[in-house]
């Protein structure tokens, strides 16, 4: 048919994969992101009472942290008069607009959430909010002596006049500004208390000397009320006319110009202290503020109106997460204890586990401590000789890297990148680096221009006088801390072709070999969205020829442009795609001619689902992938990232089955509409809460033998 007919109607357009109708702003679909996660407090039966507060507690974290990097890098594009346009096409400008107003409502629903719903039902679980002002004078002199003993040391009251400086405030702090009136010459006064984050937030009556009811009952008081309420023994001879509570949240990215940076580990803790001078892009403020004092603040740290957030009650609810020390287990999760199937079948024999077959484990089903015990061993098996290993987010308190100087003082030879531009892990990690390095490790920082994101772990061991590699390759960070709370895949093989690619990895990592001929691997930022792209696009190939096409991706983020067209282009050409993803996804699944085959879900529940898996029915080849990364920019061109093959037809049965399940999910599941927003799916029949059957392996073997014979 020639061009005109086509122009006439005869044939419809190509579809206009690029158009920016088709895709999803990627900060408005984070804060959607965040809703889901405000809805699991806002729904009365969705978890114990004191797990509704800590979803309180997280979506205000997750909030903190948007602003700190995402809103600060929107604010300084505006201030740069920049006017490029995103994906969605919208400018910096408009997406500080619609940011601010769906954060405001956000933040409505959260505070209704909160006094009229939580506060109540925990006061009538024994579990209360004083203030100062509704005790008797006998207990508020009990709680003044408190003050005078244990807060009163360690306040500072800062002045603002001519001789003193408008004081500095910190990232994330919580501040009293104070009106004063000085009694002996009448004249006005202002200053600033900062209620120090070195006590608790809440304090327990229980713990306080003359305090204790005796009663069952759990009461608890702001620090920052009881603060308030004995600001004189602060400013003697002075008449305290008001105190109003602030916060202000500052911009935390570090600018690191890795190419000018002599030492980068001196670089990171420089960074690390100017985050606390980075500009305010937040300032929090309660109602009733009076003008004057509002506009004082705003000028001295130089926001505007769009910076500025009334919020009533209190501020800063992250800190919720101290209600979980209160020890009434009726109102918290049933506690679990994960499966250590390695220590059960092979009485921890975990060399001899991975020997006879590789082993894949569910974290936190599957007990993380399995992966701990594959260092220690290796730390002090005298047949080991050496251990390699990427680190990113360790925590405070890791067995790991002590597993590994370990391993040093036992003569093994150690070599460990520890990525220091982790965000807002740089203080640990350069703890860890420095402690890896007096004992002896090889400690490699990361690549310049680049974080090392990817999880892996290589041991070499000799046996029978032949060296046999063991490698661990994960999804998720090596933090036993994590590992009991976020939903993680860690394979452990010896694979000759897994092991060749890896050691060239890490001979990449730390030193300067160029190689690129990964074939099994998908390593950031060679080759990641090049092989998933033609996968993708092998898939559109065997759906034409035999139909079946299948895709299912589980990830935390779908962002970038290129991979969404190949979606957009598959789902074009009928294959089936179902998209897991518990976060930002630009894509938009049921535009008609352009996503009609595309379904997207999200899973919050009890564990936070970080878990990264990519399968292709490959004309019945089934294919599957796991790794450490997102299909975003950052993720496949400016990290080192691993997604590795799945290589056991057993196992990748028992991933399908995993990810089909959470597709059934219909208990803890949200499904994204064609215009960005999400429903929660609703029950219909049996109640399938995916996260609840993982926790009984016995129903997940049910559900895997159930989807083989559906298969057969």
């Amino acid at each position: 048919m020639d061009q005109s007919a086509t122009n006439n109607g005869f044939l419809p357009p190509a579809p206009d994969y690029r158009d920016p109708a088709n895709y999803l702003n990627r900060e408005l679909s984070w804060l959607e992101f965040n809703q889901r996660v405000l809805e699991e407090a806002l729904e009365p039966g969705a978890h114990p009472l004191l797990e509704r507060a800590k979803f309180i507690s997280i979506f205000s974290s997750n909030l903190d942290e948007y602003f700190m990097i995402r809103v600060a890098g929107i604010e300084d594009q505006f201030d740069a008069g920049i006017h490029d346009k995103t994906i969605d096409g919208m400018t910096p400008a408009e997406q500080l607009e619609k940011i601010r107003e769906k954060i405001l409502l956000q933040l409505r629903q959260r505070n209704a959430c909160f006094y009229e719903d939580i506060v109540p039902a925990l006061a009538e679980n024994a579990i209360e909010f004083l203030r100062f002002t509704e005790l008797g004078p006998e207990h508020q002199e009990a709680l003044r002596r408190y003050f005078k003993l244990e807060i009163f040391p360690v306040l500072t009251p800062l002045a603002f006049d001519t001789g003193h400086p408008f004081p500095f405030l910190s990232n994330l702090s919580l501040n009293l500004a104070i009106e004063l009136e000085d009694e002996e010459n009448r004249t006005h006064k202002f200053a600033r208390v900062k209620v120090p984050s070195v006590l608790p937030r809440l304090l327990f009556f229980g713990g306080i000397e003359d305090l204790d009811f005796d009663d069952g009952i759990s009461r608890f008081i702001w620090l920052e009320d009881l603060i308030a309420n004995n600001l004189e023994y602060l400013f003697p001879k002075m008449r305290i006319i008001s105190s109003h509570l602030f916060r202000v949240v500052r911009n935390a990215d570090i600018e690191i110009e890795e190419d000018e940076a002599g030492d980068l580990l001196e670089t990171i803790e420089q960074g690390i202290r100017s985050r606390r001078y980075g500009r305010v892009v937040r300032l929090d403020i309660g109602p009733e503020m009076p003008e004057s004092i509002r506009k004082l603040l705003m000028k001295n740290l130089d926001v505007t109106d769009r910076n500025v957030y009334e919020i009533g009650g209190v501020l800063g609810l992250g800190c919720l997460f101290e209600l979980l020390k209160i020890d009434r287990l009726e109102l918290k999760d049933e506690p679990f204890v994960p499966v250590n199937r390695i220590e059960e079948q092979f009485e921890g024999d975990i060399f001899s586990a991975i020997k006879t077959k590789d082993r894949l484990l569910y974290h936190p089903y599957d007990s993380f401590q399995a992966v701990v015990d594959f260092i220690r061993q290796a730390s002090s098996d005298p047949d080991v000789l050496s251990i390699k290993q990427t680190l990113y987010r360790v925590g405070s308190n890791s067995p790991i890297v002590k597993a590994l100087m370990n391993a040093v003082e036992h003569g093994k030879q150690v070599a460990v990148l520890v990525e220091l531009k982790a965000r807002f892990d740089e203080e640990n990690n350069i703890v860890w680096a420095r402690a890896l390095e007096d004992v002896g490790a090889h400690v490699i920082y990361g690549l310049p221009g680049l974080k090392t994101h990817a999880k892996i772990t290589m041991v070499v061991r000799r046996e029978q006088q032949k060296l046999k590699h063991y490698l661990h390759l994960g999804t998720g960070n090596y933090n036993p801390v994590t590992g009991k709370i976020y939903t993680d895949y860690s394979l452990f093989t010896t694979n000759e072709r897994l092991v060749r690619e890896v050691a060239e990895l890490f001979n990449a990592l730390t030193g300067y070999s160029k190689y690129t001929e990964y074939r099994k691997l998908l390593v950031s930022p060679i080759n990641t969205r090049k092989k998933m792209i033609s996968m993708i696009e092998r898939e559109v190939e065997e759906h034409r020829k035999n139909g079946g096409g299948r895709i299912i991706m589980k990830m935390n983020s779908l962002v970038d442009d290129k991979s969404i067209r190949a979606l957009y282009r598959a789902s074009g050409e009928g294959v089936r795609i179902d998209l897991i993803i518990r976060g930002i996804c630009c894509l938009k699944p049921g535009i008609p001619g352009i996503s009609d085959n595309i379904r997207v879900i999200s899973i919050i529940g009890r564990f936070l689902e970080h878990s990264r898996a990519y399968y292709f029915s490959n004309g019945g080849k089934n294919e599957l992938y796991l790794g450490s990364a997102d299909l975003m920019p950052r993720n496949l061109d400016h990290r080192v990232e691993t997604i590795f093959p799945v290589l056991d037809g057993e196992i990748i049965e028992t991933v399908k089955s995993d990810l089909e399940l959470m597709l059934l999910d219909n208990t803890k599941s949200w499904e994204m509409l064609p215009d960005g927003t999400y429903r929660k799916i609703v029950c219909e029949g049996a109640e399938i809460n995916s996260q609840s059957i993982f926790l009984n392996q016995s129903a997940r073997k049910k559900f895997t033998n159930k989807f083989k014979a559906e298969e057969l």
